[in-house]
């Protein structure tokens, strides 16, 4: 949960500055769909737990954490709750 002063959401700006990436980086991987995000009309804004848990898991793991691999998962949950109406194993 966000704190006192603390945004909900950031900008792709503020989150590539975070991440320490290229805006534009990060746009692609959003409109690739391997990177959280919530789109309002043409805007899009990324989830400040987004990173909070990028940041975790990284910290926990010890090493490299594969955003691409996280979104691919995350799609293919989605594609399986699609095909069985929403059905969980």
């Amino acid at each position: 949960m966000p704190g006192a002063g603390r945004p909900a959401f950031y900008t792709v700006r503020e989150a590539a500055r975070i991440l320490r990436v290229d805006p534009a980086t990060l746009y692609r991987a959003i409109r690739e769909d391997a990177f959280p995000a919530v789109r309002v009309r043409t805007r899009y804004v990324v989830p400040a737990i987004a990173l909070d848990q990028l940041i975790t898991e990284a910290a926990e793991s010890g090493g490299c954490v594969d955003v691409a691999r996280i979104a691919t998962e995350r799609r293919t949950a989605r594609e399986v709750a699609r095909l069985t109406g929403g059905a969980s194993w």
